[in-house]
This record gives C-alpha cells, sequence and structure tokens, in this order.
C-alpha cells in the first residue's frame, strides 16, 4: 500500500487532470479547519469563482475506513460549509462509493474512480477495477482455509456462533478459526454478544472485501465442448454421473445463478468438481476445448467451495456468497448478475 503522502501527491495530480482548466492552484497539505485537520485543501479559480476542496486521505479505502472518513468529512462541512469534502484511497470500490454519494461527499482514487458535484458540476467515473490492489492486511483472512470462516459466517449471516462451532461447521481447526474471527473483530466485522458468542455484524463488508481479494479464477479450470445443447438435461447428466462417483459437484456462475433465478440464461455450464475432471469428462463424451468450450469444469481451489449448497430442483448450486464471489469477476455480464443476485435473494 503507497503512503499517505503519496496517495495525497498523486490524488492532487488527478484532480489537476480533472480540471485543467483552473487558475491560481494552491495546494495546502495537513490544514488545520476549526478543530479538525485536513490531510490537503486544494483551492483553485475556474469560471471566475473560488473553489475549496478538502481532501482526506485513507488507505485501502474499505467500508470501515470510509465510515471514518464520513465522520471526519462531516465535522469539516460543518466547520467550512462552503467547501467541497472529498475522501480518496487507493481504491474505492462500489459499496464505499456508494457510502460517499449517499452522505453527499465526494470521492476519488487512485484507479480512476470519482464523484464530484458541487454548483452546476457533476464529474463521475464508475465501475474501474483497483489497479493496485493491495491486499496484505487481509491475506490472513482470505487465504483459502481462512476463507472456510467467512463463507460459514455469510452463508448464515443472522445466527451467532460459539468459536468451536464455527471451527467444527468450517472444517478448521479452532486455532485457526479464533484468528480469524480476532482479525474480524480488528475489522469492527464481527462482535461478541452474550456468552461470547459470536455475530456477523457487517456481511456486506465482508463479502465486498473478499470479493475484492477473490476471482473464479483462482480455481482450476478445465473447457470441453458438448454435443449436446447446453441445457438442464446435461447439468442432470452431470448430476448422475457424479452421483454415480461419489462425488462432491455444484454448479456456479451463470448455470448455478440460472438455478436460483429462473429467469437467467445460462450459455455454458460451469460446475465445480471433487477429484480428477478429464475422465469425468470423457464418460459425459465431452470433447477437450483449448480455452473454449460449453462446458467448464472446475477444480476447487479449497474444499470450501462446497460449504452451504442449496438444493434447486435436485440440483446443488453453490451457497449465495460463493455465487455472488464467483460471478463477481465473471467477465460476461458477471458484475451484473452477482447484483441481481444479491439484491433478490441475499438481503445484505
Amino acid at each position: 500500500m503507497r503512503k499517505s503522502e503519496e496517495i495525497r501527491r498523486l490524488a492532487a495530480q488527478r484532480l489537476r487532470e480533472i480540471f485543467p482548466k483552473a487558475k491560481g492552484w494552491e495546494e495546502i497539505p495537513d490544514s488545520q479547519l476549526g478543530d479538525q485537520r485536513a490531510d490537503l485543501v486544494v483551492k483553485f479559480q475556474m469560471g471566475g469563482q473560488e473553489h475549496t476542496f478538502v481532501l482526506q486521505v485513507g488507505g485501502l479505502g474499505q467500508p470501515r475506513q470510509i465510515r471514518e472518513a464520513i465522520t471526519r468529512l462531516s465535522e469539516i462541512r460543518r466547520d467550512l460549509p462552503s467547501a467541497h469534502p472529498v475522501a480518496v484511497a487507493e481504491y474505492i470500490g462500489p459499496q464505499s462509493a456508494s457510502l460517499l454519494r449517499r452522505n453527499g461527499f465526494g470521492y476519488l482514487d487512485l484507479s480512476g474512480n470519482c464523484y464530484l458535484a458541487f454548483e452546476n458540476v457533476l464529474i463521475e467515473k464508475e465501475g474501474k477495477r483497483n489497479l493496485r490492489p493491495s491486499t496484505r492486511p487481509l491475506k490472513s483472512l482470505f487465504a483459502p482455509r481462512a476463507t472456510r470462516v467467512v463463507r460459514v459466517l455469510l452463508v448464515e449471516p443472522q445466527h451467532t456462533w460459539r468459536l468451536e462451532e464455527l471451527a467444527k461447521a468450517g472444517e478448521v481447526s479452532l486455532g485457526h478459526a479464533h484468528n480469524v474471527v480476532k482479525r474480524l473483530e480488528e475489522l469492527a466485522w464481527v462482535v461478541r454478544g452474550e456468552h461470547q458468542r459470536i455475530h456477523l455484524a457487517k456481511p456486506a463488508d465482508l463479502l465486498e472485501s473478499w470479493c475484492e481479494s477473490y476471482s473464479y479464477r483462482q480455481n482450476g479450470i478445465q473447457a470441453y465442448f458438448s454435443p449436446e445443447r447446453i441445457t438442464r438435461r446435461l447439468m442432470a447428466e452431470i448430476v448422475h454421473l457424479a452421483q454415480v462417483e461419489g462425488r462432491r459437484y455444484a454448479f456456479t456462475l451463470h448455470s448455478g445463478a440460472a438455478l436460483v433465478a429462473p429467469h437467467i440464461r445460462f450459455p455454458v455450464i460451469h460446475c465445480y468438481l471433487e477429484g480428477a475432471l478429464d475422465p469425468f469428462a470423457r464418460l459425459l463424451g465431452l470433447r477437450p476445448g483449448e480455452g473454449e468450450g460449453n462446458v467448464y469444469l472446475l477444480s476447487p481451489y479449497d474444499q470450501g467451495v462446497f460449504y452451504g449448497r442449496l438444493e434447486k430442483g435436485g440440483l446443488s448450486v453453490v451457497s449465495l456468497p460463493q455465487l455472488y464471489a464467483d460471478l463477481y469477476r465473471y467477465e460476461r455480464r458477471g458484475r451484473e448478475q452477482a447484483e441481481y443476485l444479491r439484491r433478490e435473494t441475499m438481503g445484505y
């Protein structure tokens, strides 16, 4: 992660690029504004008026950090109502961006996203991916085995857990579960209630952060061609063979989403499968594809992908959080389907 001084410098540079016709440019770092201290104040003239931007620099731009920035920006706006408060971070994802807009604040990041609304000016750029993902502080939290604990919490967000129950459900050691929960507590994403029971306080924040650190491409993926048309009949054949061979399986991406939300079409099939993929594909009469196909079998990056599977019409689908995370970075309308799924079925 970049140091705050570098983020501040690059943010000022971005503002100059956004307002190339501005005159009388002035930058005041570490500026005192009433009882508050701003990381950077930028003043310039444009359209015959002077404008003042107050920048509050964060690090990763996680929702928790953005909420803290909102508190500080609110106090700055109270003390200096004519200024335009702006949150700055290396990357501001959709959830953090939504938080800032709802509270009437601008933002910009170093990946190209920004939202600046003042007077008759509206500048908005969104959908840019994190150019320099820095997951070091969260690396241990979203390592393969650690996500077993994360997944358990997200599948049942209203449940309260004893640590032993959580470890057993996630099939991890008690010590490993303790370390993950401790990190989640530091981020204020879980809290302990009566009798030290663990409760997920901010499921949306946890899900968003997981998706920033994960891609379905972390799994082994083999492409195959089926001579059959892609239908649920072919999915049923996959299920039958998996059951005969005693393998766990679960549909994901669009084919999984189509079972959960029937209006979704699935031009290809994606299915997690235990064990060797090629022998299974041969028994189904599938031909190997070279990068492209209409049936994709996925070798799980961790067995936790099978936790909390849903049964839909006799077919198994990955859990809703896993399905959302898989879709999130899928190139073919994945983000759109992920957001629909979250809005319609997940409740957070």
